[in-house]
Formats: structure tokens, C-alpha cells, sequence
């Protein structure tokens, strides 16, 4: 997982014991890198959205999100689990306030390890501000995806 230097901080200090979003992203993504299912579910409050895409997609066909702890260890289970790897490069990081828009490409190693899926887009995280995550979402295009032979 590549993250620029500007993510530095947001372990928070005496003051504010709590991390920023920014340090739940880069969290987050290294559960999702570790394949650790429980470290990545126990980030979410228990009315968090997922929404990877945004707007309906084969993953969500209402284009709701996954909304609440199981929808989102089943969208775990169907959507994330099942790759041989998932690994991710952060460009550039925009921290305001409670949320965090990492710019930046997600390559996941498809079940066979044959074709990797390159996925470039923009991901956003919001806290609680105690801690946890109440909002992962992800504006990228279907359309857009390389597929490409390893």
C-alpha cells in the first residue's frame, strides 16, 4: 500500500486520543490487504453505509449501499473475500473535517490469479469522530475497469 507523505499524523495526540479519517482509511485498507474480515467489519458503527460503486451497480442493483454490519460482512463476504489479493496505491489525500478522498488505484487478483481488475477512482471516509467508520464510498466506473493478464 503506497500512501504519500501528507498522511502523516491522525493517530490523534493527548488532546485527541481518536484517529482521523484518514488513519481509518489507510486502516481500513490494510484489513482489506491482510484479508482480516473481523478487523475490517469491527471499524464500522452499526449503521454504516458501504457504497462501492456509488449508484446502482452489479454489486448493488438498487444502488443503496450496504447499509448496517451485515449487509456490509456480506458485502465482504461477495465482493471482497473471494479475490486472491486486493491491494492498494493512494495518490493524493484530501482530509476536511470528518472525512477523507484518497485518490488513488485498487488492483484486486481475481479468483484464479490469472487477471488482475485495475480500478482507478476516488474513495471517501467518514468518521464518527469516536473512532469508527460510519461512511466508505467509492465514485469509480464499471466501464472504466482494465482487466489485465498477469
Amino acid at each position: 500500500m503506497t500512501v504519500p507523505d501528507a498522511t502523516a499524523g491522525g493517530e490523534g495526540t493527548a488532546a485527541s486520543p481518536v484517529p482521523d479519517a484518514r488513519q481509518l482509511g489507510i486502516r481500513s485498507r490494510a484489513a482489506v490487504e491482510a484479508g482480516d474480515r473481523e478487523a475490517w467489519l469491527a471499524m464500522f458503527t452499526d449503521d454504516a453505509v458501504v457504497q462501492d460503486p456509488i449508484g446502482p451497480s452489479v454489486f448493488d442493483p438498487e444502488g443503496k449501499g450496504h447499509r448496517g454490519r451485515e449487509a456490509i460482512a456480506r458485502f465482504y463476504d461477495t465482493v471482497i473475500a473471494p479475490n486472491d489479493a486486493i491491494s492498494f496505491e493512494v495518490e493524493r489525500s484530501y482530509l476536511c473535517g470528518d472525512e477523507v478522498a484518497d485518490v488513488g488505484v485498487i488492483r484486486t487478483t481475481l479468483p484464479g490469479g490469472t487477471h488482475m481488475a485495475v480500478v482507478r477512482g476516488v474513495y471517501t471516509y467518514r468518521t464518527d469522530g469516536r473512532g469508527k467508520l460510519n461512511a466508505l464510498r467509492a465514485y469509480w466506473e464499471f466501464d472504466a475497469t482494465e482487466l489485465v493478464e498477469i
